[in-house]
């Protein structure tokens, strides 16, 4: 077999190699939960929250645990890589599963937009007179190669990009305990847990304006369900999957709600701003040389993991949605390696488009793009919620297999995930220079409408597709 062969006996029954490992859907899950949300965008929560903002991400990931164990219960009664579109498309219909892939689409192609413009300013700290059109193109050439030549390739470079951001936080919260139990450092003299509640409590501006964190704490969150993606490619998505899952409630204590402990501990609330990395502040409160390095280099990987994953997934979402018709068939084909370059080629091109955009347009091009990834990834959560609600019923009822790996508390907290999230919604609502999104996702609609309706006149049997497992033991 040469290298550009794969294994036929390792090949899913959609045609995709099964070429991740444990160890690698371990890391891509734990990477999907630490992002760029984390590193950056902490500091204007703790700004509007205080120390409450521990009890918001604590919160949020609550909901987030619910919903991946609903996704979990699914992809063990059916692994796809189509995943939740194809969950909607089965239990919710043929609508629902086209615009839940274009929306999940749409979602990675803007994120890989704005990752790539920020990968590029980050690489200024270091090298101010590189352009950054040159530095995002280096970036967006690279990531494209590691998608194209196999998804080893790319569970190889996203294990080790989650292996930096999950280095890097441990050793802030190993750091922070030092200065906290020793008093060590410059921030020794005044890091003490009473910090937590010393500086106008707990809520400091009340608890209205902690729950208005809500929509950039779930942000954060954005692409924890990309585990969901990989289920096609799994070498034993029965034992990799459920322990995937079933680690996040210890990632997100680890990794947002002890890290922030330990930050709120060490500097005082009050001393964080947005727009500035809370750990960025913190390395240099405690005096550690380069901190700003440092924490500048982890970025930049989470930047570059997160735009790697949108390749990944953008690609499988386009060949799901060509399988059912509902894009160009040129999207269903794989190349040798058994990867869909046709669907990811388009994708980094149109990524590349939104990297000249943001080169030559103002900042709030950015607040755009994220508005857009915000509510792309709160339909997506939904979908999964009301696939598995109704999927639940179907096997209550006798038409359907029960799966190995059954949600807790089952259908019920998946009503209430769906109710927090449609709150959130409501608080995006609510807040002026937030509710662009919902601006954006109007227009959206509007233009899946139309595509939906000309797809219908094409082909008019596509929007009374009933699912085969349905049907099966129906």
């Amino acid at each position: 077999m040469t290298s550009a062969q794969v294994d036929t006996e390792n090949v899913s029954e959609e045609g995709y190699e099964r070429g991740l490992g444990s160890r690698q859907v371990q890391m891509i899950a734990i990477g999907g939960a630490i992002g760029v949300g984390l590193f950056m965008g902490a500091g204007a929560n703790i700004a509007k929250a205080g120390p409450s903002i521990i009890l918001m991400y604590a919160l949020a990931g609550v909901v987030i645990f619910f919903i991946m164990r609903a996704l979990g219960e699914l992809l063990l009664y059916r692994p796809v890589s189509g995943s939740f579109a194809e969950y909607a498309r089965e239990f919710l219909g043929p609508f629902f599963g086209f615009v839940t892939g274009w929306t999940y689409w749409l979602m990675w192609v803007v994120t890989g937009m704005a990752e790539l413009t920020a990968a590029a300013i980050y690489i200024h700290f270091w090298f101010p007179d590189i352009p950054q059109w040159v530095s995002a193109l280096v970036f967006l050439v690279v990531l494209f190669g590691v998608n194209l030549i196999s998804v080893k390739i790319f569970g190889e470079v996203e294990f080790w990009f989650s292996m930096i951001k999950v280095t890097a936080i441990l050793g802030m919260i190993v750091i922070g305990l030092g200065v906290l139990t020793l008093g060590f450092s410059d921030a020794g003299d005044t890091a003490t847990v009473s910090n937590l509640w010393s500086h106008d409590g707990f809520f400091p501006n009340g608890i209205g304006s902690s729950l208005m964190t809500l929509q950039g704490v779930m942000f954060a969150y954005l692409a924890v369900e990309l585990v969901g993606v990989t289920a096609g490619e799994s070498e034993n998505p029965e034992k990799t999957l459920p322990k995937a899952i079933n680690t996040l409630p210890w990632r997100i204590i680890v990794f947002y709600v002890g890290a922030l402990l330990v930050i709120l501990s060490v500097v005082k609330w009050t001393d964080f701003s947005a727009g500035e990395s809370p750990f960025v502040h913190a390395f240099g409160e405690i005096g550690i040389p380069l901190a700003a390095g440092i924490v500048n280099f982890v970025v930049l990987t989470a930047a570059l993991s997160s735009c790697n994953s949108g390749m990944y997934s953008t690609g499988r979402m386009l060949r799901d949605l060509a399988a059912n018709s509902e894009a160009p068939q040129v999207f269903g084909k794989l190349n040798t390696r058994k990867t869909p370059a046709v669907g990811i080629t388009v994708s980094v091109a149109l990524m590349g488009i939104g990297v000249v955009l943001n080169y030559v347009v103002p900042e709030k091009a950015f607040l755009y793009v994220t508005s857009v990834a915000t509510a792309a990834g709160i339909w997506t959560w939904m979908m999964i919620l009301v696939s598995h609600i109704r999927y639940r019923s179907a096997v209550d009822a006798g038409r359907l297999r029960a799966s190995s790996f059954p949600a807790p508390g089952g259908a019920l907290f998946s009503w209430v995930a769906l109710l927090f999230l449609i709150g959130v919604t409501g608080m995006i609502a609510y807040d002026k220079d937030a509710r662009v999104c919902l601006y954006v996702a109007a227009g959206w609609a509007v233009a899946l409408a139309i595509g939906w309706a000309i797809l219908k006149s094409r082909n008019p049997q596509i929007a009374e597709r009933r699912s085969p497992e349905l049907d099966k033991v129906g």
